[in-house]
């Protein structure tokens, strides 16, 4: 997956999140819960890097993984542009490498929802237990079930900017509740013409239960669950859930 025309477009067409709102969600459900001295913060897709600097602002240390040579050129040009330190890898989340641990783990805006099968999640939970510090926290969200099958759906989205015009249009599996995802892009040229681009990609949702197993399967005590950005129990019509656990397994690699 490489989001190749979909990482040009990626921080045009989501001007509308709140990144300084959600970090200092996170930022507290950190403060809650955190128990380490460890203030290395692993940001896993990372994208654009947009979380990533606003986690950085708040004083963490961050390191942002993205499998995405695209996403990642356009985070790193915006961390010289504005001088932030943040490091940034090329790295598939289900397989990365790191040096040491790190107190927290990130992954959010859907990411786990573009791995398309159960054992994909199962490999990026072992990844980000292996390097996580005891008790180091890991914090995610996902798309949930109701989301798929009634917001994303069958449905086709029109996205509108002064440079380009996005058609979004979703093809739901029902059995599966996988839903593909084929993105248009009309960008318009100093000519007045425009240039036609695309990309594909795919969205799965995880039921709560299949969630939690793999978590105490791989070694987390799931602390928290959250529908929304908010504090409160998830409904029966939350769009996404943010889940926070701690990781319990007892080894502890070299720093």
């Amino acid at each position: 997956m490489g989001y190749s025309a979909f990482a040009r477009y990626y921080d045009e067409l989501t001007a509308n999140i709140n990144y300084e709102k959600r970090a200092e969600y996170f930022h507290e459900i950190i403060k809650k819960f955190n128990c380490t001295d460890n203030n290395i913060l692993l940001d896993l897709a990372c994208g654009t890097g947009s979380i990533s600097f606003k986690m950085s602002e708040l004083g963490y240390d961050v390191i942002g993984i993205d499998n995405s040579d695209e996403m990642l050129g356009i985070a790193i040009d915006k961390k010289f542009d504005n001088g932030l330190d943040v490091q940034f890898l090329c790295q598939d989340m289900r397989n990365f490498e790191m040096f040491g641990t790190v107190g927290i783990t990130l992954c959010v805006l859907d990411s786990i929802n573009h791995l398309t099968s159960i054992e994909d999640v199962r490999k990026v939970f072992e990844r980000t237990a292996l390097f996580a510090e005891p008790e180091g926290l890991f914090i995610f969200d996902i798309n949930t079930e109701y989301k798929h099958k009634n917001i994303l759906a069958d449905n086709t989205f029109t996205y509108e900017t002064e440079n380009v015009y996005c058609v979004w249009e979703n093809t739901l599996n029902p059995e599966s509740l996988e839903v593909k995802m084929n993105l248009e892009f009309f960008e318009r040229e100093e000519n007045g013409l425009y240039s036609r681009s695309s990309d594909e990609f795919s969205e799965k949702a995880y039921s709560q239960q299949d969630i939690e197993k793999i978590l105490a399967d791989t070694g987390f005590e799931m602390l928290a669950k959250y529908g929304g950005d908010t504090f409160e129990s998830p409904k029966d019509d939350t769009q996404r859930i943010v889940y926070v656990a701690r990781n319990k397994n007892k080894h502890q690699l070299n720093s």
